[in-house]
């Protein structure tokens, strides 16, 4: 399944004001680099996969529309899946990109 094009205009549009981001595919999506370390990432499989610091995984996967990122057949601590329903607005959008942002923004530049 290819990514979703609109959300990926989307999410284009949020972080077209930072700076040092690049676009690559990645995962069958198109993942969002900021100093060369992924924020977040228009899946193929539908929806949005966000990093967040591993700390606070457990903490938002009790929100709603969330669930753990698997790779492998192993839960991968530090990234989250949200489905479609989960960024339908962009307020709900606006929300995980900016979470994704902000932590690639704290890790050391690539």
């Amino acid at each position: 399944m290819a990514y979703d094009e609109d959300l990926a205009h989307r999410v284009r549009e949020l972080v077209a004001g930072e700076r040092g981001v690049e676009e690559k595919r990645m995962f069958g999506g198109l993942a969002f680099l900021i100093g060369g370390n992924m924020s977040v990432c228009v899946s193929g499989q539908g929806g949005l996969m966000v990093r967040v610091p591993r700390d606070d995984t457990e903490k938002l996967l009790a929100r709603e529309h969330v669930e753990p990122m698997v790779m492998a057949g192993r839960e991968t601590r530090g990234w989250l899946r949200v489905s479609v329903e989960g960024v339908k607005t962009k307020r709900q959008l606006q929300g995980w990109v900016t979470r994704g942002v902000d932590y690639a923004k704290s890790l050391p530049r690539k």
